[in-house]
C-alpha cells in the first residue's frame, strides 16, 4: 500500500512538472508571436505613412518616377509579406528605397524646409525608433524560446510535443554583416 501511495506521488509530482515545461513552452511561443505581431503593426504605419512622404516629394521632384514606383512596389511586397525571413527582406529594401527617398529629397532645399515634409520626416522617424524595439523584443522573445527548447529537460519534452525554434529577424542586407576595411596607409 505504501509503495503504490509513494508511485502516486511520483507519477503525480512528474505530471506536475512535465505540465509546467510544456505551459511554460506554450507561453513563451505566444510571446514569440506577440513580438512579430508587434513588427508588423510598425511596419504597416510606417507603410501608411508612405504614401503621403511620397505626394509630398513628388510635388518638388516630379522626374523621379523610377524611385516612386520602386516604393510603391515595395510596399506591396511589405504588406503582402508573410513570416519572418519574408518580412525581414520586404523591410530591408523599403528601408533602402526610403533612403532612396531621402536623397532626392536633398536636392530640393524648399522640400526639407517644407513644413509638411518635416513632419512626414518626423513621424517616420518615430516610427523607425519603435520599430527597432520591436525588432530587438521580437528577437529576445524568439531567443528566450529557442534556448529554452533546447535545454534539458526541456529539450525532451519541446521536439515531441510540436515546439521548434524561432527564426531571428535579420537583416538581409550583406553590407552591415562585416566591418568596413580601413586603409591607413592609402593615399
Amino acid at each position: 500500500m505504501t509503495l503504490l501511495i509513494i508511485i502516486g506521488v511520483v507519477v503525480v509530482l512528474a505530471l506536475v512538472f512535465l505540465t509546467a515545461i510544456y505551459n511554460r513552452l506554450v507561453r513563451l511561443r505566444q510571446l514569440v508571436k506577440e513580438a512579430f505581431s508587434g513588427i508588423t503593426v510598425q511596419l504597416r504605419r510606417r507603410a501608411d505613412l508612405i504614401p503621403n512622404l511620397v505626394e509630398t516629394v513628388k510635388g518638388y521632384a516630379t522626374h523621379e518616377r523610377e524611385t516612386f514606383d520602386a516604393i510603391s512596389k515595395a510596399r506591396g511586397a511589405l504588406t503582402g509579406a508573410s513570416g519572418v525571413a519574408a518580412t525581414a527582406a520586404a523591410d530591408a529594401q523599403m528601408t533602402g528605397l526610403i533612403g532612396r527617398l531621402f536623397a532626392v529629397a536633398e536636392a530640393y532645399p524648399e522640400l526639407k524646409a517644407s513644413a509638411n515634409f518635416q513632419q512626414l520626416q518626423g513621424e517616420l522617424s518615430s516610427i523607425e525608433g519603435e520599430l527597432q524595439g520591436a525588432r530587438r523584443y521580437y528577437n529576445a522573445t524568439a531567443r528566450d524560446l529557442n534556448t529554452s527548447i533546447a535545454t534539458f529537460p526541456n529539450v525532451l519534452i519541446a521536439g515531441p510535443m510540436g515546439f521548434g525554434s524561432e527564426p531571428y529577424y535579420e537583416d538581409a542586407d550583406p553590407t552591415i554583416q562585416s566591418a568596413p576595411k580601413i586603409d591607413f596607409n592609402a593615399g
